[in-house]
């Protein structure tokens, strides 16, 4: 066999692959998907049906009209977004802040620092459900949203940090002093030089804070004492009752709240690749 031919048996060999794994992994988005627009005896059926003979849109109206645990199912999706988006927006500002001064500056007490937020990235979250649960509410933000949103910026906040100061020290620090010389400022370098080109990294820690926040279960249960407080995740547990499971209702509910990741999602991946070749030319 030529070496041109073991390449390219090569090439099909990792493509064959990577098709399987995208398969193995789309598979359930996809069951998810179709059996929200099965019927229930579709559904409830030993047989094995990939698509739906018919598609019926009972289960999103359903959803839609009847809501859940007393409230609409917009409730808990407007719970959802504001949580998640105030906790894009304040984990990402103090994880580009944080990640800058350790990656630029030389303190007393950096490498410390660094190895906390590897042990807390290593707790459990489950274990620091009761100290959250006393914090929060000795801080008064219990059953309230702002609650949620300061407990998923520390879970979230150390894996940013640690994500933004790689990119920050990828960063020539030449591009930094280049612009001190033409007069600029440290907070004119900062947002002129530095942060048009840790923009992708910046996008990839808003993604993982969007979905963190989005998908959190345990803390939305227990913070929150009112149903019209919950967020969708908490509200999908009503689908599971004494008398049966409403696959249909969880399976439509769960696709209506895949939606807004997927939205997300398309508006910030545009950022990463702008990111990438902003910011390194003068002028």
């Amino acid at each position: 066999m030529t070496p041109l031919a073991r390449r390219r048996l090569g090439k099909i060999a990792l493509n064959t692959v990577a098709v399987g794994v995208f398969l193995f992994a789309i598979f359930p988005v996809y069951w998810m998907v179709a059996t929200a627009f099965k019927a229930n005896d579709q559904i409830f059926t030993t047989e094995f049906i990939p698509f739906p003979t018919h598609f019926t849109f009972d289960h999103i109206d359903r959803v839609l009209s009847e809501g859940v645990a007393g409230n609409s199912i917009w409730v808990y999706m407007r719970n959802s977004a504001i949580v998640a988006l105030g906790t894009v927006l304040v984990a990402s500002a103090f994880a580009l802040l944080a990640a800058t001064a350790v990656a630029r500056f030389a303190f007393k007490g950096r490498t410390a620092f660094l190895i906390t937020l590897l042990i807390v990235q290593m707790i459990p979250s489950e274990a620091l459900l009761i100290p959250l649960f006393l914090s929060v509410k000795r801080l008064g933000l219990f059953d309230q949203l702002l609650g949620l949103i300061v407990v998923n910026v520390g879970l979230t906040l150390p894996f940013g940090i640690w994500m933004l100061r790689t990119f920050v020290a990828a960063v020539p620090k030449s591009l930094e002093e280049a612009a001190w010389i033409d007069g600029a400022s440290r907070m004119t370098t900062f947002w002129r030089v530095l942060f048009p080109l840790v923009a992708p990294g910046l996008v990839a820690t808003s993604i993982f804070s969007f979905i963190t926040a989005w998908n959190e279960l345990i803390f939305a249960l227990t913070l929150m004492n009112e149903s019209s407080g919950y967020t969708m995740p908490v509200a999908l547990r009503f689908f599971f009752g004494q008398r049966g499971t409403d696959w249909g209702g969880i399976m439509a509910a769960s696709t209506m709240m895949t939606i807004p990741v997927i939205v997300f999602f398309l508006l910030v991946q545009r950022r990463m690749v702008s990111g990438l070749v902003a910011g390194a030319v003068k002028g």
